[in-house]
């Protein structure tokens, strides 16, 4: 089995060499990652300049001067030879849950991946520091186990899946054997984050730190933040669809008339 690593930490990151340790039980694999932190990149591609990417000699690393999507994008449309069975991402120093997913770089490496048609999975460790990074790779190792063995079932009954898995995995950071279990959950929501910090630059003009993310509103029983506040690892199946059905009759009847109003002035 080949496997494809990447995450928005940066490529020294600990988080992606533990997810690379638990991942090389499994088969062969290449890490392709970002020479420096891009948390919050969100599913950005650099387009307006080239990328360059350094290979690690005597390793499986290759170091990429771009965002997670970049690496993901590019090793697969070009820098590997062939096309990998798997995309991983993480384990990231920190949650991404509700909407942390629409700006999470972690998430991002998964979904390129998933857009390209491979199986992608996102892991994150909740709160910051990895104090308990082994029992996050433990987990991993144990999802995409359990990944392999339904795709290796489906595979023997004759059965292949309408589209790739895209699985967002957060994990709390509490020792593997206090983890309640594994729930499948939905993605909740935050409040609108802090207001941003002002500040004075040396050189007198104005700067603005962004602030601090909003507080979960929607953390019921079946989110991921239920889950994980009660010791249990999430796993949240994932779509890239953003249309709202539900409104697209009603912007139908808004819209309809616009060309005849301008028409008429």
């Amino acid at each position: 089995m080949n496997i494809l690593i990447s995450n928005d930490d940066g490529y020294r990151a600990p988080g992606i060499e533990a997810l690379a340790r638990a991942m090389r039980r499994f088969g062969r694999v290449t890490i392709v990652a970002p020479d420096h932190n891009h948390s919050g990149a969100s599913n950005s591609l650099t387009l307006n300049r080239p990328l360059t990417v350094e290979h690690m000699q005597g390793t499986d690393l290759y170091v990429l001067s771009g965002t997670p999507s970049d690496c993901v994008h590019v090793a697969l449309t070009g820098l590997l030879d062939e096309k990998p069975d798997l995309v991983v991402s993480g384990i990231n120093c920190g949650a991404n849950m509700g909407d942390d997913t629409m700006y999470s770089g972690t998430v991002a490496a998964a979904i390129e991946g998933y857009l390209f048609g491979v199986p992608s999975i996102a892991f994150s460790q909740i709160d910051k520091g990895w104090a308990e990074l082994e029992s996050a790779a433990k987990v991993a190792s144990a999802v995409v186990e359990r990944f392999i063995e339904r795709r290796d079932a489906e595979i023997e009954a004759g059965k292949t899946a309408d589209e790739p898995v895209l699985l967002n995995v957060n994990i709390p950071n509490m020792p593997f054997e206090s983890l309640r279990g594994i729930l499948g959950t939905r993605l909740g929501r935050r409040s609108s984050a802090e207001p941003v910090i002002a500040e004075m630059s040396p050189r007198g003009f104005p700067i603005y730190w962004l602030g601090a993310a909003g507080k979960p509103i929607d953390a019921a029983e079946g989110t991921d933040f239920w889950a994980t506040s009660h010791g249990y690892v999430s796993v949240t199946p994932l779509q890239v669809d953003l249309t709202s059905f539900k409104q697209v009759e009603a912007a139908s009847r808004w819209v309809g008339g616009a060309f005849a109003a301008q028409a008429d002035l």
